[in-house]
């Protein structure tokens, strides 16, 4: 069994709800910006102001790593932060690689967040000539008909595929298919894995659209009216 495959039997069994396994990162954020500013000690209200819940949720949420803060002087802020990273599996090191070097993998590439947060990207493919062989971020692009050995010879824990959606499903087989049971994607397409598998998908035009319906909801938008040309559009498809 894999050391990822033992913590999240571990978290099964002492019942770390998924919800909160998804608010914990934002916590850890929270706190490395308490610990830039040289803050020892939070409280839950301080630390859920900065994280963006309500101290109720966050106290909940801490019991389950078994942190119950000091009544009084509340959360060690180091010790906080390595409670969480520990539970998130950022004590050690996982080798990630990018697939897909368009714009957005060669953003992703140059990201310097990766590095101080436990993850270490150790390759970088693509299909297409031309980039192939480029030097981006200290490395070199490599060919996806390389994808299995580099994944083989690197110890790859995570794929970041930012693929064209045509292509996404067909490289998340091979990936899978290496022995890689971690997905980040970012291509515009639902995947099909097996059970085993994790997948996380970024989807940033959803995002804007669930922005842009908060926008019109702030800009007082009709609700329950339809827009100008609605009638016409709907005799239009009726007929």
């Amino acid at each position: 069994m894999t050391p990822r495959q033992n913590r999240n039997r571990d978290r099964a069994e002492r019942g770390i709800p998924d919800a909160t396994v998804a608010r914990l990162p934002v916590y850890l954020r929270a706190l490395h910006g308490l610990q830039e500013r040289g803050t020892v000690t939070v409280s839950s209200e301080e630390l859920a102001a900065a994280a963006g819940v309500n101290s109720a949720k966050l106290r909940k949420d801490l019991s389950h790593l078994g942190s119950y803060g000091t009544r009084g002087v509340g959360y060690e802020v180091e010790y906080l932060v390595y409670q969480i990273s520990r539970e998130l599996g950022l004590t050690q090191d996982w080798v990630v690689a990018i697939i897909g070097v368009g714009n957005l993998g060669r953003a992703l590439a140059g990201y310097g967040g990766f590095a101080s947060r436990g993850f270490r990207v150790a390759g970088l493919l693509d299909a297409d000539e031309g980039i192939v062989g480029q030097e981006i971020s200290g490395m070199v692009v490599e060919h996806i008909d390389r994808l299995e050995e580099v994944i083989a010879e690197r110890g790859v824990s995570i794929a970041v595929l930012a693929t064209p959606a045509a292509a996404a499903q067909t490289v998340c087989d091979r990936v899978v298919a290496s022995g890689v049971t971690s997905v980040l994607n970012f291509a515009p397409v639902v995947l099909s894995v097996p059970d085993e598998v994790d997948v996380r998908k970024v989807d940033m035009s959803i995002e804007l659209q669930i922005l842009a319906f908060h926008e019109q909801r702030k800009a007082g938008g009709p609700l329950g009216e339809d827009p100008p040309g609605a009638a016409q559009y709907v005799e239009t498809v009726e007929a």
